[in-house]
């Protein structure tokens, strides 16, 4: 068979899954951010993330066409270095979706509440419903709706860039590192978590026609896009504001509803992609015992396992009842997320043949423990996922 066949998303659909992936509602506050910490020096930041995300990206790329499988990084990681460790990586990842998803349906959720008038938590419960609706529906229908997110994204943040770069001035690049080497390291901080998302795909790899091709695109998709809303932020603004100013600026009052697009489009792009993958890892940990096998039934290829998928939902349930802030939910699921990447690249290592592949995942898992080491006392989140894992793994 060949492999055209055996994906059910198309290399559209697929690239528009991994763009999903990685572009996430911190669009709409981080250059905001980074600017804040780094003055326009941030675009200093931005490009050495975007450099230092290729090696990770490709990485699961060669992973996923050599290994296509829904368990992911677990399922890398378990031929790597053997079950209980896929068992602990799987929890990681199974453990982070549900605090993630909730995180980024709460950041959404207050641009549709400002725009539209309602409860910010009727809307970020709205648009995590329609997120699993749309998987439910199968993975051809979540695929075909991801496109044509990924599209209207992709043309507001144009519009963003098209409409306001008339009114750029060379003025506000000075001074260009006020805080100096020290602030752009503090900006690279806060920017890693929107260049994660590669992991996610992984669990999507055996649906994907031409997995290489899709990550290709979207490192350059995310490569223009960042640079040219992080540019024309600085060159625009001057200052530190989010992507709403910057619209408000080309456009005036029709700024308001088109933001509320771009962070729907955002969230229910990053929540769809997550869901869809953590689904097939569920399945894939019922299948090796990490959780009970009821949990692997319930779906056939092309169409997401709705028991796992119904798991996934509880969860999140349970998490938007929590009292926790966003920022306490953003950093526990990037330090879970941190430790997958850089147990799949490390596992890339022991698995890949020698030569450029493996090459690419050694200088990986050099940057990856980089980023893990960042996340600082949030370690405990997947320590206790591991813990969880190891109890509950068969021997």
């Amino acid at each position: 068979m060949s492999q055209q066949t055996k994906g059910h998303l198309s290399a559209g659909q697929g690239t528009a899954m991994l763009l999903g992936g990685v572009l996430g509602p911190g669009m709409l506050v981080l250059p905001q951010l980074a600017a804040q910490a780094a003055g326009p020096a941030s675009i200093l930041a931005w490009v050495g993330l975007l450099a230092l995300s290729a090696p990770v990206a490709i990485t699961f790329a060669t992973l996923g066409t050599r290994h296509p499988n829904g368990g992911g990084v677990a399922a890398f990681t378990g031929l790597a270095f053997g079950g209980r460790a896929a068992a602990v990586v799987g929890w990681w990842f199974y453990g982070a979706v549900p605090i993630g998803i909730v995180a980024g349906a709460q950041v959404g959720a207050v641009y549709v509440a400002n725009t539209l008038g309602v409860d910010k938590t009727v809307a970020a419960a709205t648009l995590l419903a329609a997120a699993f609706l749309a998987n439910l529906a199968g993975l051809r229908t979540s695929g075909r709706l991801q496109v044509t997110m990924v599209l209207l994204l992709i043309a507001l943040l144009a519009t963003a860039v098209g409409t306001a770069a008339p009114h750029a001035s060379a003025a506000n690049f000075t001074p260009f590192a006020p805080y100096g080497m020290a602030g752009v390291i503090s900006a690279a901080g806060v920017l890693f978590f929107a260049f994660v998302g590669w992991e996610a795909a992984t669990h999507l790899s055996a649906e994907i026609t031409d997995i290489r091709r899709a990550t290709t695109v979207t490192l350059i998709v995310i490569s223009v896009l960042y640079l040219s809303v992080s540019i024309t932020s600085i060159a625009v603004l001057g200052r530190a504001a989010p992507l709403s100013a910057l619209l408000e600026t080309g456009i005036g009052a029709a700024a308001g509803p088109i933001s509320t697009a771009a962070a729907i489009a955002l969230t229910f792009g990053a929540i769809n992609t997550y869901i869809a993958g953590a689904a097939r890892l569920g399945a894939s940990m019922a299948g090796s015992g990490s959780l009970p096998r009821w949990f692997g039934k319930g779906g056939t290829p092309g169409r997401t396992p709705s028991r796992s998928l119904a798991l996934l939902a509880t969860l999140t349930a349970l998490i938007m009842l929590l009292p926790a802030d966003l920022d306490t939910l953003m950093r526990a699921t990037s330090a879970c997320l941190a430790a997958v990447t850089t147990a799949g690249v490390a596992a890339a290592v022991r698995i890949l043949p020698p030569g450029r592949p493996r090459n690419t995942a050694i200088v990986a898992t050099a940057l990856s423990c980089i980023a893990l080491a960042c996340c600082g006392t949030y370690l405990a989140v997947p320590a206790a996922l591991s813990l969880i894992a190891l109890l509950t793994a068969k021997p």
